[in-house]
Formats: C-alpha cells, sequence, structure tokens
C-alpha cells in the first residue's frame, strides 16, 4: 500500500473508531458530525474529505459491531444437514443478533445510504480485511451483499440446485420471509413492542418455517425451532 493510501485508510479508521465509541456510548442515534470530528481530534469539515455524508459513516461505524455475527452465522450454517436447515439457521442466527442489536442492523441492512451501497461494504472489508477471517469462501460471497432479497436467494438457490424447493416458488418463500422479519424488526425498532430477543426470534422463525412447509419442500421434516440447540443465550 502506498504512503498516500495508508495516510487516507488511518484517517478513514480515526473517525470510524469515533463514531462506533459514540454508538456504543449513546446509541446510533446521538452520532453527530460536531461529535464524531470532536472525539477523533479534528474539525468537522475534515469528515467530509473522507465521507459524503453522516449514514456512511454510521454505517461503517455500525459494521464494527458486525463481526461477532458474521463469524457466529458460518458456525450456524456449518450444523445444517441440508440446503434448507442451512437456510434457516442463517435466519435464526439473522434474528438473534438484529433483534438483540436492532439500531445496529437498520444502519448496515436497512438505512438508505444512496447509490451503491455495496461498494461501502466492500470498501469495509478492504479497510478490516480480518473481518473476514475464517469466513469460508462461499458465505464471503452472501456478506459482501447488503440487499437483504439477494441475500436470501443465494441460499433459497441453492436448495433449487439440490432438489429441495421448486423454483417457482424461490420468489414467494424469499419475499414472505423478509417481510415477516421486517414487520418484527420494525416494531422493535420503533419502541412498539418490547420482546426479548429470543421471543421475537422465535416467532418469526415459526412463521419462515410455515412459510418454507406450505412451499413444496422435498425431502425435509419441519423444522422445530423448540428443539434448536443453536440459539445464543
Amino acid at each position: 500500500m502506498k504512503k498516500r493510501e495508508i495516510q487516507l485508510s488511518r484517517m478513514w479508521k480515526y473517525f470510524v473508531d469515533a463514531t462506533a465509541e459514540i454508538i456504543e456510548q449513546e446509541g446510533v442515534e446521538n452520532v453527530t458530525i460536531r461529535k464524531v470530528a470532536d472525539k477523533a481530534g479534528y474539525n468537522s469539515a475534515t469528515i467530509y474529505n473522507y465521507f459524503s455524508e453522516i449514514s456512511h459513516l454510521i454505517f461503517f461505524a455500525s459494521m464494527r459491531f458486525m463481526k461477532s455475527y458474521t463469524d457466529e452465522v458460518a458456525l450456524y450454517i456449518q450444523k445444517g444437514k441440508d440446503p434448507i436447515e442451512k437456510y434457516l439457521l442463517a435466519w435464526e442466527c439473522f434474528c438473534n443478533y438484529s433483534f438483540k442489536q436492532p439500531q445496529i442492523f437498520h444502519a448496515v441492512f436497512i438505512m438508505d445510504l444512496g447509490d451503491h451501497p455495496e461498494k461501502l461494504l466492500k470498501h469495509y472489508y478492504q479497510i478490516y480485511p480480518n473481518d473476514l477471517i475464517n469466513i469460508p469462501e462461499d458465505l464471503k460471497l452472501i456478506l459482501f451483499e447488503r440487499n437483504m432479497s439477494k441475500r436470501g436467494r443465494s441460499l433459497l438457490e441453492v436448495a433449487l440446485k439440490e432438489g429441495y424447493i421448486k423454483e417457482e416458488n424461490i420468489d414467494s418463500i424469499n419475499e414472505l420471509t423478509i417481510l415477516i422479519w421486517e414487520g418484527i424488526f420494525t416494531n422493535i425498532l420503533n419502541n412498539r413492542k418490547s420482546y426479548e430477543f429470543q421471543e421475537a426470534t422465535k416467532i418469526v422463525m415459526n412463521y419462515i418455517s410455515e412459510i418454507v412447509m406450505n412451499a413444496n419442500i422435498f425431502n425435509f421434516q419441519k423444522w422445530d425451532y423448540t428443539k434448536s440447540q443453536s440459539s445464543i443465550s
């Protein structure tokens, strides 16, 4: 890496780490350009030399809290005996973490980041490559995808290739599962429901199980969430 690139990367990290510290201490909703500048020891104008808008800064800082999820989801998926079980386990892990950290997951997956948010995700992993250590190559392709629909479809296409689902059912399974999660997630994010994360995960996983089972699944035993041994304590 050239000297200029090293300097840019160092400055970039100063602001991201300062933002992450504010998020940890005060919450995402209390992040401001002035607070980040003060904590990093620079003026507010300097930040805009590295980030075009505050949503990008919040996104990158929120990604600093995602490593425990990305490490865990790889372990979850490995426990699945077939593509459908892997799909359900991936959703279970996602639900557990997103319902525990709704502000973080909103910033990463839902918040408006303008054009080409995948480029921001790719840039983050270029700056913090250690976040991808021990992540299987096939899972990295999914983690580089911010779009929820594309992430879910990637796993379902594996199930299609192995004959577990019909092609005409992929879109309905994918869209319905995302809508179920978004509904519960939005209620939690907006303080309309006060579910514990385990309860919220159970509700969503029960619905997702029914969606999958009603979509002409072949050679698959019904997912029993209550017997799952992979839930996070």
